[in-house]
C-alpha cells in the first residue's frame, strides 16, 4: 500500500475508495454460450441422477434419452416438473431439448433434466437468468439418502426394544 493506515478513519477512507473504484466499473456481462449448431449444453443433478441437456431454437420438442417426454415420463407431474423452466422464464414452445439421462430413478431423473434444462437456457440467453435463479432452478438440489448405520434397522430406525 501506498499509504501507512495508522487510526480507523485511514481504514475507512481506504476501504471506501477501494469501494467506490470498484462499483465505477462496469459489471461484466454475460455472454450466450453456444456451439456451432447453437446449442447450449449443461448438466443438471439430482439424487443420483445425472442428466446431460442441450437446448436449442425450435418448436418445444422435448426428447429423453431418445425417446418423447409423454413417453419416457409418463406421468403428469413429472412432465410438469419438466416444463417449469420454460413456464417461469416465459419461453415455453421456443425451445427443443434433447437430454440424456442416467442413473436414480424416475422423479430424480426429472429433478435432473429440469435443472440441465434451467442451467442450459440461462446459458443460450443471459437474459433469462434472473428469473430461474429467482425460481430456485439453478441451484443443484444436494438432498441425498441418508446411509444407513450399522446397529441399526435403517439409518435411523432402531430394531424393537424387548424388556424381556
Amino acid at each position: 500500500m501506498a499509504e501507512d493506515i495508522k487510526t480507523l478513519d485511514d481504514l475507512k477512507s481506504a476501504v471506501s475508495g477501494t469501494a467506490a473504484a470498484a462499483t465505477a466499473e462496469a459489471p461484466a456481462r454475460r455472454e450466450a454460450q453456444r456451439d456451432d449448431l447453437n446449442r447450449s449444453y449443461a448438466t443438471g443433478k439430482r439424487k443420483d441422477a445425472v442428466a446431460r441437456v442441450w437446448v436449442k431454437p425450435g418448436s418445444g420438442k422435448v426428447t429423453v434419452n431418445g425417446k418423447d417426454i409423454n413417453d419416457y415420463f409418463a406421468r403428469p407431474v413429472l412432465q410438469m416438473i419438466l416444463r417449469q423452466p420454460f413456464d417461469v422464464a416465459g419461453v415455453a414452445g421456443q425451445y427443443d431439448v434433447q437430454a440424456t439421462v442416467k442413473g436414480g430413478g424416475l422423479s430424480g431423473q426429472a429433478g435432473a433434466v429440469k435443472h440441465g434444462i434451467s442451467q442450459a437456457l440461462q446459458l443460450h440467453e443471459p437474459s433469462l437468468r434472473a428469473a430461474l435463479k429467482a425460481a430456485g432452478f439453478l441451484t443443484r438440489d444436494s438432498r441425498v439418502v441418508e446411509r444407513k448405520k450399522y446397529g441399526k434397522a435403517k439409518a435411523r430406525r432402531s430394531f424393537q426394544f424387548s424388556k424381556r
